[in-house]
């Protein structure tokens, strides 16, 4: 599963499926937004690196004066890049990374001017503008089918593998009973409303941890009490996931960005 969401990505980076006509009306739009972002530039220079001066706005939240420009020229060389090739589909292998990534970083610059209201838009400029950042997001933030039913795939033969150290810690070692047909049922409806909730609202949430915690709460409301040593090892390795997790991310960051 961490192959086909971590490291498989490169091979649909673009979302190939856009047809050849949707790919030149997302290359009209863009010329169009690049048009309006040169209202709002106030006859600045150019910016020698573009990319740069949209990435800095992206890590600072900060707007300069060189970040309008630089979005604008990036959109420019966006439109380019997508506009040469005819469609999505056939981008060049070797600058499917680097368009992705152009799109991305524009599509987050919009968001933020747009949250910070900086600049205030006109409302008919930033129609044109949230339409053209729902037309990059369509093209960089998707999944195809066939991954989803790889990871589904992946992840049921995981379970078909490890399914007995889970089941006996959920099911036996979390109560001092052993959970119920009833006590299973209400957790399980638990965790699909708590995660369904989460999906709705961008909130990241541990599909385990929800799970978990529903079997706790049945044990408490049936008063057969709790296996309080399983609990503080379950609480202690959710509190030391979150800091371990970005220490690891950190160094192999630094690592790849320092060696490769």
């Amino acid at each position: 599963m961490l192959i086909l969401i971590g490291t498989v990505p490169t091979a649909y980076a673009l979302n190939k499926a856009v047809s050849p006509g949707e790919t030149q009306t997302f290359v009209a739009v863009a010329h169009e937004v690049a048009a309006v972002f040169a209202k709002y530039t106030n006859d600045a220079s150019r910016p020698a690196d573009s990319r740069e001066d949209t990435q800095a706005y992206v890590r600072t939240h900060q707007l300069s004066s060189a970040t309008l420009p630089a979005v604008q020229q990036l959109t420019e060389t966006i439109a380019n890049q997508v506009g040469q090739s005819g469609s999505l589909a056939a981008v060049p292998q070797g600058i499917v990374d680097n368009v992705r990534n152009n799109m991305y970083l524009v599509s987050e610059a919009i968001r933020l001017m747009e949250k910070a209201n900086q600049p205030a838009f006109a409302p008919v400029d930033r129609a044109v503008i949230d339409n053209y950042k729902k037309q990059l997001d369509r093209a960089t933030k998707f999944i195809p089918t066939w991954v989803k039913v790889a990871v589904a795939i992946a992840l049921g033969l995981g379970t078909m593998v490890g399914w007995k150290r889970i089941v006996v810690t959920v099911g036996e070692k979390i109560g001092k009973q052993h959970l119920t047909y009833g006590q299973g049922a209400s957790a399980e409806l638990v965790a699909m409303a708590t995660i369904g909730a989460a999906d709705a609202y961008g909130l990241p949430v541990s599909t385990t941890h929800v799970l978990s915690s529903g079997v706790a709460g049945t044990m408490a409301a049936n008063g057969s009490g709790l296996q309080w040593n399983t609990m503080r090892s379950l609480i202690l390795a959710w509190v030391l996931t979150l800091p371990a997790s970005i220490e690891l991310a950190a160094g192999l960051y630094w690592v790849f960005k320092n060696l490769f």
